[in-house]
């Protein structure tokens, strides 16, 4: 198959995207099979098609990104020889994130639909280190400038350019909206099993596990990605905690006169 039909197949299944997982991977598949010789090529269709396709279409790329850097790492993972060392889609992804955040999230109201959704994509890579944390950054004060108040929107933002959705259309991405949060629960909570998987033999003990940081890309450990994310997320230090430590202990260490601790 030469490069042109190539593209124009994967254009096709581009355009015939939608929300199920069956329709994602057999994109996904296809992406990854036809890497080698057509890879830059049916990236350039990704981005076109995110610039030109409907807001609802351009959401559904992002998921499909979402899948296909998943699927290219742990193809990756599984490769051997110089093949080691491709990360497939994923530098692509990188390269050309704040352009894809651009188009998926339009500024104006006609954005606004696929904001919320974005966000925890980004976040979901952030979390997982599919992309390196300041990449994602900068993509996510893109997207904060994006929230703008829609009774202050200015009347040329209503007007006959961004059209509302058909009736069908909106009750289409109620559907799909609600197909792609479910998976993305599912696997919000999965961190991966590791980034540098030389064997398969059961994880050491952490105790036992060599010191890594976020400078060291692929050899950091998932459970040292794990402890940030958790670490970034926790507050400081406040008076409610030593509220909270100081009734514990009460609870724990009685004084002197009263009773057991209850630990029905």
């Amino acid at each position: 198959m030469d490069p042109f039909e190539v593209r124009m197949q994967f254009l096709g299944l581009l355009k015939r995207l939608s929300a199920s997982q069956q329709s994602i991977q057999r994109v996904v598949v296809y992406a990854i099979k036809n890497f080698a010789g057509c890879g830059e090529d049916l990236w350039d269709c990704i981005l076109e098609e995110c610039q030109k396709g409907t807001i609802n279409s351009r959401i559904n790329i992002l998921y499909f990104l979402d899948s296909l850097c998943e699927t290219s790492l742990l193809a990756k993972s599984r490769a051997k020889g110089q093949d080691r060392e491709s990360n497939l889609y994923v530098n692509f992804v990188a390269r050309d994130l704040n352009k894809i955040v651009e188009n998926v999230v339009p500024k104006g109201r006609q954005g606004l639909p696929n904001l919320v959704s974005t966000k925890q994509i980004l976040q979901s890579w952030r979390n997982k280190r599919l992309i390196d944390p300041q990449t994602i950054d900068d993509a996510l004060i893109l997207l904060s400038e994006r929230q703008v108040n829609p009774s202050s929107s200015s009347s040329s933002s209503s007007s006959s350019h961004h059209s509302t959705l058909p009736r069908n259309e909106i009750f289409k991405r109620i559907e799909e909206d609600r197909e792609r949060h479910k998976r993305l629960r599912e696997r919000r909570w999965v961190q991966p099993i590791t980034h540098n998987p030389s064997s398969h033999q059961p994880p050491p003990l952490a105790s036992f596990l060599p010191l890594t940081s976020t400078g060291d890309g692929a050899q950091e450990l998932t459970i040292d990605i794990e402890f940030e994310n958790e670490w970034e997320t926790t507050s400081d230090w406040n008076e409610d905690d030593v509220d909270a430590a100081a009734e514990e202990a009460e609870l724990c260490f009685p004084a002197e006169g009263e009773g057991p601790m209850d630990l029905s």
